[in-house]
């Protein structure tokens, strides 16, 4: 019996020595992204007089805490294929001087220093003003479905999208090219003033299209080629 109250003092003794009772380690902080910064001006379609802009927009957070840069991108397209500008900051705003008679698109993204970056904020466009120019170009129109390389079912498909002017007066038409040709070189529908085609497609098969917006003053701007499969 003598024995056997032994061992077990014993065990008693091992385990508060053995630091059964420490706390776990607790689990490392994991790095967040700060998030996405809106942007503030110019703003969206806007008619920009001065070629000279003080780019703005609303500040990050960090949920540790950490130093942020900024990345302001400028292009010359929507898809951002053509960059002007690619610039950092420190602080929620960048002067940048642009070209005269110019559509722009911009966008801006927050970094910690840790490299944990957000997304891009939306997309933004805007015109600076040019010396003579009675009329401004549309925008490149905007893709809202379906979505750039998606898998699309059924029998048709209905493309939309979105298209501005800085002149309001003007009147927009849309020439929508559509074909399994990339780029698509057959105008499936001229002149139409809607902002949205519905087509019949096959199964198994890519198909490519594109918009020319088109102003009441002669004006046009071709679009991106999109481009999306169906099952």
């Amino acid at each position: 019996m003598r024995h056997l109250l032994y061992i077990a003092a014993l065990s008693i003794t091992l385990w508060s020595c053995g630091g059964g009772g420490d706390d776990p380690t607790p689990p490392p902080v994991v790095n967040t992204a700060p998030t996405v910064p809106t942007l503030t001006y110019p703003t969206n379609n806007l008619l920009c007089i001065d070629n000279v802009l003080n780019f703005q927009w609303s500040t990050s957070t960090d949920s540790q805490g950490d130093a942020i840069t900024y990345q302001i991108q400028v292009a010359k397209d929507n898809l951002f294929a053509q960059i002007s500008h690619t610039l950092t900051s420190t602080t929620a705003s960048k002067s940048i001087t642009l070209e005269k008679g110019i559509a722009y698109y911009w966008r801006v993204k927050a970094t910690d220093n840790k490299s944990a970056s957000s997304n891009y904020s939306t997309t933004f466009s805007f015109y600076t003003e040019s010396v003579g120019i009675t009329n401004h170009l549309p925008f490149s129109p905007v893709l809202v479905s379906p979505v750039l390389n998606s898998v699309q079912t059924g029998t048709s498909v209905t493309l939309q999208w979105m298209a501005s002017d800085v002149d309001a007066s003007n009147i927009l038409t849309y020439d929508v090219y559509f074909g399994t040709v990339n780029p698509p070189t057959i105008i499936t529908s001229a002149n139409q003033s809607a902002a949205t085609l519905t087509k019949t497609v096959t199964a198994s098969t890519k198909y490519y299209w594109k918009v020319v917006v088109k102003d009441s003053k002669g004006g046009q701007t071709i679009g991106q080629v999109w481009s999306f499969v169906t099952t």
